[in-house]
């Protein structure tokens, strides 16, 4: 080993204490931005799962001006065909008054979204129904299962109970219809259904007279990085010039919801990087410190014939002892708390389960830029 990296290393291990603080210092640092990347992209990430899951699916299939007309047996026969293609369900959406009468009043709800689904294709594409927490899922054609806040506003009719809603056909007229409830959901964060109504597609197809219609295709994928080869195929064997389709993948199709989480993300992984750099500032008053309590050492250092560059890379070896330090220890704890956060499905006040991953190229980011900053922040000190 080099004799400078000896003496630098043998300074820095002698006073324990300003090693401990000066990698405490960059381990928090790192520790931050970790703690940051697990929460708000675990908060992303798990708004992307829930629109996969209850709208969108990984491929969105609409009609650019109306209502798809072609038979969603044949569109869902095709896309089922494509070896990236899971499962692919109709979805038919409204609007509607809804009424109950519990304890003898009667309690009104007004413009709650319905939704239409195939009880049998929805299960295999999407996981609406794993979210009845009481009671089960569409079955028949006049079962309705109600999400938790419209069962709530409408005063908690029970299981069996009937539910009136009130529809508009596609003439403008009223249509009143009787539903009996089978269900109510329970989902947690701002993506969830449970301000809506859930029905089957048939029943909802017929109540607001477009009797082969559907509003849009959900598409579940095997494989989800195949969304945009998917969309193209689909696009290329339904050309929109003629059916006048529109494909999306996930990112497309729930683009407003998250376009701002995306801008929120960005903002705060730099205010964790500002917080690295602060850190720095630490690692320079402590080596300062090093510096004016090593004013003997360094005088013999020079009086034998040293040169200042060896007394810089004395002091810069320090830098590079205190960054791999404090690199390896904030590596250590932003880990364990990913591993945390993964295992105990991490939420906050009932909001959404995060989706956690390890992020390795991040994390190597991360420590490589505290490593350098590190070292960089020991060059004024050194100097």
């Amino acid at each position: 080993m080099d004799y400078r990296a000896q003496i630098g290393i043998r300074f820095i291990t002698r006073r324990k204490g300003s090693l401990i603080a000066a990698s405490l210092a960059v381990a928090i640092a790192i520790l931050v931005v970790q703690v940051n990347s697990v929460i708000f992209q675990g908060l992303y990430d798990a708004i992307v799962r829930d629109q996969i899951n209850y709208r969108f699916g990984h491929v969105y299939i609409t009609r650019q001006e109306d209502y798809i007309t072609k038979s969603d047996f044949v569109l869902v026969n095709w896309l089922e065909r494509i070896p990236f293609v899971q499962a692919a369900t109709p979805r038919l959406d409204s609007v509607a008054q809804i009424n109950s009468t519990v304890n003898g009043q009667l309690i009104k709800d007004y413009q709650v979204p319905v939704i239409g689904v195939d009880p049998v294709l929805d299960k295999e594409a999407s996981t609406i129904f794993t979210t009845v927490g009481k009671g089960d899922f569409v079955s028949f054609r006049n079962s309705i299962v109600l999400g938790s806040i419209v069962a709530r506003d409408l005063g908690d009719p029970q299981i069996g109970d009937t539910v009136k809603l009130k529809f508009k056909d596609r003439f403008g007229n009223d249509v009143l219809k009787r539903f009996t409830l089978v269900g109510i959901t329970q989902t947690a964060g701002s993506v969830g259904l449970d301000n809506s109504a859930i029905v089957n597609i048939d029943t909802l197809r017929e109540v607001i007279g477009r009797p082969h219609e559907s509003g849009a295709i959900l598409v579940r994928l095997n494989d989800p990085t195949k969304d945009q080869d998917v969309k193209q195929l689909f696009l290329s064997a339904f050309p929109s010039n003629s059916d006048k389709f529109k494909a999306q993948t996930i990112e497309e199709s729930a683009e407003t919801t998250l376009a701002g989480f995306r801008s929120g993300i960005a903002l705060i992984n730099l205010v964790g990087y500002f917080g690295m750099m602060s850190s720095a500032f630490a690692v320079v008053t402590i080596q300062m410190m090093q510096v004016t309590s090593k004013t003997r050492e360094i005088g013999i250092m020079r009086a034998i014939g040293s040169k200042r560059k060896d007394v810089l890379l004395v002091f810069i070896f320090q830098g590079m002892v205190i960054g791999a330090i404090g690199a390896g220890l904030g590596t250590v704890l932003g880990v364990g708390y990913t591993a945390y956060a993964k295992e105990t499905h991490m939420t906050f006040q009932g909001s959404l389960a995060l989706e956690v991953h390890y992020n390795w190229n991040s994390i190597i980011q991360t420590d490589i830029m505290a490593f350098v900053l590190a070292i960089i922040a020991s060059i004024y000190p050194a100097y």
